[in-house]
């Protein structure tokens, strides 16, 4: 009994406390609750007042932005404003000095055309005065021609006709003197402006000049070499002649062997041929045909810098290849001696140098006189050298004053520009001047001065011939009665025309006419 009460009663204590503990839990539960709530409250009240204050902040960052834009569109639209008004102003300004200008001209416009019918009533008064004492003149000139031709038995045709010859022969003889006195002064003024031009050009260029012969020299170490270079029977030396076409010269001069040919290319593959033989120690025929293709391929070589060279130093660009290559060409080439591409380089020369001088293109005086012999290094042409280089030259598209100078530059052609006269001067001052090209042989010579004196004595009027300085000057005599001095003058361009078109001559030709009239009287 006492265990049931026991048990009861701790089953009601266990009841009692679990409904106090619910109630307690329930209590703090709802307790905890409201705290959560309310926490939730204060925080989105805090959200909120959050929120409006960055809703705020960015409605019045809008709004300044607004302002500001508002305010910049307002001072772009207060100055294009201005500027208008500016213009609008200025316009109005010019509008009213025009309509000044305008009323001005207006104004004078009605004053000239006044003094104009004044003078236009003058000019009319004044012409039928005119008119009257042209009458009246008329009247009187026609009484004094009928007193003349009563006294002097003559027509007014008759002499009016012996009046007008008598004035035509006075006009031409003052025209004929007017124009001596015209070509006189012209052709000093000319002879002074090409002195000077030519002087100057020739000062500002230097070049050495040799006359280039038709032998080589070739220095050996010792005479020992003399005797491979001759070989077995002479084998060597038909092998180095068959192979370079050049004739070798092996003689008692020491440590000398000399290579003979009229062609300076051919020579000059020789001479290197013999030279790498030289280096090498081994002479025989198959060592010879393989230097002298070593030779061969270097000589291309050579000719081509020849050409680059020469085209760098006169500065003249945009050359294709295959002209370069007959630039350098000229460098083994020689005409009486003168080597060619020192001779077109000299002319190229004296040619942008005038040209300068007269202000003209000194580019294109250059190029034609570097080009004006290219012809001579042509292979197989027809024909003189100078159109053969124009004709080979216009397949570049070459400038037809270059084309022209080359090909005029011997008078095959016309002269169409002054470029054409200067590289045609150039070359005659590079191949006349001392040094320049070999001698001339006495007889050649002897045959040239009387050459000039015949064509001189063609001539009708012409009573002696003399040709003086070595062919530079022709002295004509003539018959003082029978050639006037206007007709000497005409004389002397007609010789000088002749000697021109039949005649070959470095330089220029004076010809001087003497006209002598000796007066003779006998005393008896």
């Amino acid at each position: 009994m006492g265990i049931v009460i026991n048990l009861f009663l701790i089953i009601l204590a266990s009841l009692i406390f679990f409904a106090v503990g619910f109630f307690i839990g329930r209590y703090f539960l709802e307790r905890i609750g409201t705290t959560k709530v309310l926490e939730a409250e204060e925080r989105a009240v805090q959200v909120i007042q959050e929120a409006q204050k960055e809703a705020n902040d960015y409605k019045e960052l809008k709004v300044n932005e607004v302002n500001q834009e508002w305010k910049k569109r307002k001072r772009e639209f207060d100055a294009e404003v201005t500027i208008k008004n500016n213009k609008f102003t200025q316009l109005q300004k010019q509008i009213r000095q025009k309509e000044v200008t305008l009323n001005n001209q207006t104004r004078e416009v009605r004053d000239t055309e006044k003094r104009l019918q004044d003078q236009k009533a003058d000019l009319r008064h004044q012409l039928e005065n005119v008119q009257s004492r042209a009458a009246e003149l008329e009247r009187v000139i026609t009484e004094q021609n009928q007193r003349l031709e009563s006294i002097s038995n003559l027509t007014a045709e008759d002499a009016r006709q012996m009046l007008i010859e008598n004035m035509i022969s006075k006009a031409r003889e003052e025209a004929t003197e007017t124009i001596h006195q015209i070509h006189e002064e012209a052709e000093q003024k000319a002879d002074r402006i090409a002195e000077k031009t030519l002087l100057t050009a020739i000062q500002r260029i230097s070049f050495e000049q040799a006359t280039e012969s038709a032998l080589s020299v070739v220095h050996i170490q010792s005479d020992e070499l003399k005797g491979r270079i001759i070989g077995r029977e002479g084998r060597n030396i038909k092998a180095f002649e068959n192979a370079t076409g050049v004739d070798i010269i092996v003689d008692d001069t020491p440590e000398v062997v000399i290579l003979s040919c009229f062609d300076p290319l051919r020579r000059e593959m020789a001479k290197r041929t013999l030279q790498k033989l030289l280096v090498d120690g081994v002479i025989h025929p198959v060592a010879i045909d393989k230097a002298y293709q070593d030779a061969k391929k270097e000589i291309e070589d050579v000719i081509m810098t020849a050409g680059e060279e020469a085209l760098s130093s006169l500065q003249i660009p945009d050359m294709p290849a295959e002209i370069a290559y007959l630039i350098g060409k000229m460098k083994f080439h020689t005409v009486y001696g003168q080597n060619l591409l020192q001779h077109s380089r000299e002319v190229a020369m004296l040619s942008g140098l005038m040209a300068a001088e007269l202000k003209l293109d000194a580019r294109l005086a250059k190029r034609a006189g570097l080009l004006h012999d290219i012809g001579l290094v042509l292979p197989e042409t027809e024909g003189p050298h100078a159109i053969a280089g124009r004709l080979f030259l216009q397949k570049f598209n070459e400038s037809p004053i270059v084309l022209n100078a080359i090909a005029a530059h011997h008078g095959d052609v016309d002269k169409e520009s002054p470029i054409a006269d200067l590289v045609d001067a150039a070359n005659v001052i590079s191949l006349s001047r001392p040094g320049a090209r070999g001698a001339v042989t006495a007889e050649g010579n002897v045959k040239r001065l009387e050459s000039l004196e015949e064509i001189a004595k063609t001539f009708p009027g012409v009573i002696k011939t003399y040709a003086l300085q070595a062919g530079r000057e022709i002295r004509v005599i003539v018959e003082g009665d029978n050639v006037s001095d206007s007709q000497a003058d005409v004389l002397a361009h007609d010789i000088a025309s002749k000697i021109e078109s039949e005649a070959q001559y470095p330089g220029q030709i004076k010809v001087t006419i003497v006209r002598e009239k000796r007066s003779v009287a006998y005393a008896k």
